[in-house]
């Protein structure tokens, strides 16, 4: 039967090319986000600053607050205590342990500042000049000794002497041993500490007894070395995986039931021939190894070949999650033999299963009945179709009830995403009686306006709403995804930006991306006209006690702004207390935080700030806040001191009634390097620039799966099309016309978009509906409309072209030439 497969691909191209086109697709899609996950799993990132150093230490990133099952990461840079170099250095096997000061320190080509003595640890080699004294400074090439250099530090600008140029990494300049301990702003703590070992010493044996100090430290060796030197990649890890994961689950479900649909239809339209074979005596055996050499024979190549592509798209999605800050540049992109072994897996499974699935009918039938079923297609769907349809519409039912009763805030996506997948699949397994049910409502009003061609249509759609099932099927797939997954982004951005708007009082803010001096405070506030001004500081942190509050392990958000009254600019809307005892150890909790946790005014919290550092807070007020967008509000002060810059990166300001003070803050901010004024829009695009880039994400990744189903789309609507050339010949000898034909042809492409537009739209608003009512305070999601624009216009074009094209080129021919079926 394998030789008789491979004849078969000869003179089946049309149905095989499809299949091979859903396969290389769906291999190199599911590669891509393998290497993605690879690349986020590893997170190598050579050392280049810390290169001279076999171990280094740094403070854990992490925090595991009592009671829970996982960490924290911790946004700000940890630090380990200058006191550990001194019983570092007694450990056996350590010859140095050299501490290390980093701090930003902006300049042409600079962008850290260091400490000079930690300069051996790339190791640094000076090339002219001396070793930085106080005031001095030594910089990387482009410079000499004796030139003047201009340092923004801590938000000021700072003046030094070139005292040197050492070669070594870029981007770094060496400050005094006692500058830098100034300008760090850590007392008592160093950034990291690199450690020194004699030659011949065992790594591993020195590494062991380094973590055996301290449980609150990390001992990095090797590549994880670089880790420690960029430790915002730990973030930024978690995120790629947690991309690649979803993303590749979807993109996996959806590459299989393409791929199976595919091969499934290709199947169907053979059943003629697989009914001929048995009843020349084929036994079912038979039967199923034929098919399923088929499908090897076709899936193998086009496994082999989907990896080429595979390779380059996964390095450009990581391209372009690196430029848009949610993958570190510094990591090196890693694309092994488990991506190609999890694309090709589920490439080839999704083959031999469709290939299993689609054997089981013409190998079991017996030969008269096989005669019988390949002229008219009775069944709808055989109970394993049924089985499976109603479980996942089932499953699509539970995650839209868990999503509108359970979820609260962004965490809704987490139960909404998957559900638009149920709902598609569970729709395209039942899809015939779905295109029934939409062919009900559609068929009065498309005969009415469409005459007799319209009518024919309508019979032809009717008697064929198996075959019209698996065409509309592609497309609603394509518009429920797409339409879902963009609308579900639109609607928690503006749900984002209405909720901190609600509540802002500010009409004009500060800004500067290197950071702004605390100090620059009391200036704003001298300026005539400004009735109120507060730092605007951000990072995140873990209640610790009590044990109940309601945030995951990413932590609770923390805003740190000044102490200010009723008229103050801070985005609350207080419900007790008052913010103007917002100092030292105090706290203002959201209501309903306040609530979980039990406490209130005057009570007493436990946190671990973004730097690891444990505080006791005392409750001074609450406010009213939306559900899933609560944040805890801590003094500026105290959050900025638990920063790793110790700055803040906005001021925000309100005027007098009726007074512009924007022109004064110009002024002001002229004479501070980098500051600017934004007007509040700005403050608004920042608060949600994070949700901003995820849906830039989404939508890139969205985009492929489109262009995915597209594909399929196209598969299918080729495959039906060349299938009815013997229908359409019959019909010119009866006396229709080309054009009558194409006429007809373009009623029932319009019957299979607006159905599968109909359809998709229903499973969209499945997922929508409970997601908009949970994110905001409307069940509607919002969003551009021309988005939906693009996506049915696309969708219709797409059955259109993939109906009419393969028509026209079938109907050249004369309706007597002999015709085959594929």
């Amino acid at each position: 039967m394998m030789r008789l497969a491979v004849r078969t691909l000869r003179f089946r191209k049309g149905g095989f090319i499809a299949t091979f086109v859903a396969v290389v697709f769906g291999t190199a899609i599911v590669m891509a986000c393998g290497g993605l996950m690879e690349t986020g799993i590893r997170s190598n990132v050579e050392p280049s600053r810390l290169a001279g150093a076999p171990i280094v230490v740094t403070g854990k990133q992490s925090h595991l607050r009592p009671g829970a099952e996982d960490a924290t990461p911790l946004p700000e840079r940890v630090g380990v205590p200058a006191s550990l170099v001194a019983k570092i250095r007694s450990v056996e096997g350590v010859s140095a342990a050299i501490g290390d000061l980093t701090f930003p320190a902006i300049a042409p080509d600079v962008a850290e500042g260091h400490n000079w003595s930690s300069a051996r640890l790339a190791p640094y080699r000076l090339t002219s000049g001396h070793a930085p004294a106080d005031g001095q400074v030594v910089t990387g090439p482009g410079h000499r000794p004796g030139d003047r250099v201009t340092f923004l530090i801590n938000g000021e600008p700072a003046h030094l002497v070139v005292s040197g140029v050492a070669a070594g990494p870029a981007g770094h300049a060496f400050f005094s041993d006692r500058d830098a301990a100034q300008l760090a702003g850590r007392p008592g703590r160093f950034a990291d500490i690199g450690v020194l070992v004699a030659s011949g010493t065992d790594i591993d044996a020195v590494k062991d007894r380094l973590q055996a100090l301290d449980a609150n430290i990390t001992v990095s060796t090797g590549v994880d070395r670089g880790t420690a030197e960029h430790p915002g990649t730990e973030a930024q890890r978690t995120a790629l995986i947690a991309i690649a994961g979803s993303f590749g689950g979807i993109a996996t479900m959806t590459m299989m039931f393409v791929v199976a649909s595919t091969l499934a239809l290709s199947a169907q339209h053979r059943e003629r021939e697989f009914a001929l074979l048995r009843g020349i005596g084929t036994t079912p055996g038979q039967v199923r190894r034929m098919i399923l050499g088929e499908s090897l024979l076709v899936s193998i190549p086009a496994v082999l070949l989907g990896c080429v592509p595979g390779i380059f798209l996964g390095r450009f999605l990581f391209d372009q999650l690196g430029s848009h800050g949610v993958a570190s540049p510094v990591v090196e992109f890693s694309q092994g033999p488990i991506p190609f072994a999890a694309g090709a897996g589920a490439a080839v499974l999704a083959a031999i299963g469709a290939a299993l699935i689609a054997a089981r009918k013409s190998a079991k039938i017996r030969p008269l009945e096989a005669l019988m079923e390949a002229s008219l297609q009775r069944k709808w769907f055989s109970w394993v179709r049924l089985l499976f349809g109603l479980l996942f519409l089932g499953g699509g039912l539970a995650l839209l009830i868990v999503t509108a009763t359970v979820m609260s805030g962004p965490l809704a996506g987490a139960t909404a995403g998957p559900s638009v997948l149920c709902w598609a699949i569970g729709v395209a397994l039942l899809g015939p009686f779905w295109t029934k049910a939409v062919l009900l409502v559609l068929r009065w009003p498309v005969q009415a306006l469409t005459g007799v061609n319209g009518r024919l249509a309508i019979l032809n759609v009717s008697a064929r709403s198996v075959a019209m099932s698996a065409a509309a099927m592609p497309v609603m797939l394509a518009v429920g995804i797409s339409t879902a997954n963009l609308y579900m982004q639109t609607t928690q951005v503006h749900a984002a930006s209405e909720a901190f708007t609600r509540d802002l009082r500010a009409d004009a803010v500060l800004v500067s991306p290197a950071g702004l001096s605390l100090k620059l405070l009391d200036q704003v506030r001298s300026v005539p006209g400004v009735a109120s001004a507060s730092a605007f500081v951000r990072s995140t942190g873990v209640i610790d006690e009590p044990r109940n509050a309601p945030f995951d392990e990413e932590g609770a958000p923390l805003l740190g702004v000044n102490a200010q009254g009723h008229d103050g600019t801070a985005p609350v809307r207080l419900t007790g207390g008052s913010l103007t005892g917002l100092t030292g150890s105090t706290v203002a909790l959201p209501d309903y935080v306040a609530s979980k946790i039990g406490r209130r005014i005057g009570s007493e919290i436990t946190m671990t700030l973004g730097d690891g550092t444990a505080v006791k807070l005392r409750v001074v007020a609450t406010f009213a806040a939306e559900r899933g967008y609560e944040t805890i509000i801590l003094p500026a002060e105290l959050v900025a001191a638990h920063t790793t810059d110790g700055l803040t990166k906005q001021i925000l300001v309100r005027s007098d009634p009726g007074t512009d003070v924007r022109p004064a803050l110009t002024k002001l901010a002229a004479a501070h390097p980098g500051v600017q004024v934004a007007d509040r829009d700005a403050l608004v695009a920042s608060n949600i620039e994070d949700l901003q880039t995820q849906a830039w994400i989404n939508y890139m990744l969205v985009g492929m799966l489109i262009a995915y189903t597209a594909v399929s789309v196209v598969n299918t609507l080729v495959s039906t099309t060349l299938r009815r050339r013997r229908e359409f010949a019959l019909q010119r000898l009866t006396g229709s016309t080309r054009t009558q034909v194409l006429r007809m042809l373009t009623t029932e492409s319009t019957l299979i978009a607006l159905t599968g537009i109909l359809l998709g739209t229903l499973v969209a608003l499945a997922c929508l509906l409970p997601y908009a009512a949970t994110v905001s305070t409307t069940a509607l999601p919002t969003g551009p409309l021309w988005i939906y624009l693009v996506i049915i216009t696309t969708a219709t074009l797409l059955t259109f072209t993939s109906t009419l094209l393969p028509a026209t080129t079938t109907l050249r021919h004369s309706p007597t030439q002999p015709t085959h079926t594929d």
